[in-house]
């Protein structure tokens, strides 16, 4: 993805896993044969593969750079974590670093990290290994998080489960950050432009996980949408009520995607997903009787 820009603000993708594989049902238990070979039709490889029931999706972050500050959406998975449950995440060592550095952004440089949600692909450099110790990797930046979301997975935490909370990660990813004092509970319609005085919000997306939230960016007239993950795949497009393996509440995930889409399409909005692989950066068209993505020419 080209860094997009919106005026002075700047928007570029920091990619952790480019490609990865996954068996079609893995990902989205409803998906058919007979709706594989459509999306095929429309779909370049880097989406499905050409002769297999297999999807791809990538992991990455976005930098968001405004006049005043430097702001990290998401974190993908981390270096270093321990995540038995899922192969492709276990025990990374990636150059996610290296390529913030290609940016021009050190960790220090980093003034946000705003998390969409709390899963283990999407907080996982909120920390880093130091010493035998798992510790915030962005040592001057408030790490803001859905307060609904936060209050959910601490309270399965606290409950001490024999299985890890969100593979490990609330553990490993999360609670290090709230124990630095660097977390920042927000609500779900957290307007964070009203503190940082910049064009960037977020608002409620719920079903993939209890408090999910997208976060909007605008500038020089320009309006981007990064959903998060209330959007995994473009199948998703066409056929909104695909659902994914690890929705929290399957319907109201359905209901937030047709939202989101019925509201954005054929608009000049930008749409980012968390799991799109390159080109990434899109725009909603209505097809028929739901929708379909155009990538942007930008």
């Amino acid at each position: 993805m080209k860094t997009q820009k919106l005026g002075a603000i700047e928007i570029s993708k920091i990619v952790e896993l480019p490609g990865l594989a996954m068996p079609a049902t893995s990902l989205m238990p409803n998906v058919t044969p007979e709706l594989l070979a459509e999306g095929r039709s429309w779909l370049g490889p880097q989406f499905i593969d050409r002769d297999a029931e297999v999807v791809f999706l990538s992991f990455h972050s976005y930098l968001v750079k405004t006049p005043r500050h430097n702001i990290l959406v998401d974190t993908c998975c981390g270096n270093h974590k321990s995540r038995e449950s899922m192969p492709a995440w276990h025990m990374l060592n990636t150059p996610f670093l290296g390529d913030l550095a290609a940016l021009s952004m050190r960790p220090e440089d980093i003034d946000v990290v705003l998390c969409t949600h709390l899963h283990a692909d999407h907080v996982g450099w909120n920390t880093k290994l130091l010493d035998g110790r798992w510790v915030p990797t962005f040592p001057n930046a408030r790490y803001i998080m859905g307060q609904h979301e936060y209050d959910h997975w601490h309270r399965l935490h606290a409950a001490n489960p024999p299985v890890p909370i969100t593979r490990g990660s609330f553990a490993d990813s999360v609670l290090p950050v709230v124990e630095s004092g660097q977390a920042v509970m927000v609500p779900s319609d957290f307007r964070i432009e009203a503190e940082l005085g910049e064009g960037v919000w977020l608002e409620s997306s719920p079903g993939h996980s209890p408090g999910h939230v997208s976060v909007h960016v605008m500038g020089g007239g320009h309006h981007c949408l990064l959903t998060g993950d209330a959007i995994h795949h473009p199948l998703q497009m066409t056929h909104p009520d695909l659902s994914i393996a690890a929705d929290f509440d399957r319907a109201q995930a359905v209901d937030t995607r047709r939202d989101i889409l019925r509201r954005y399409a054929e608009t000049p909005t930008l749409v980012l997903t968390a799991h799109f692989p390159d080109p990434t950066a899109c725009h909603i068209v209505k097809h028929r009787d739901a929708f379909r993505m155009e990538f942007a020419n930008l």
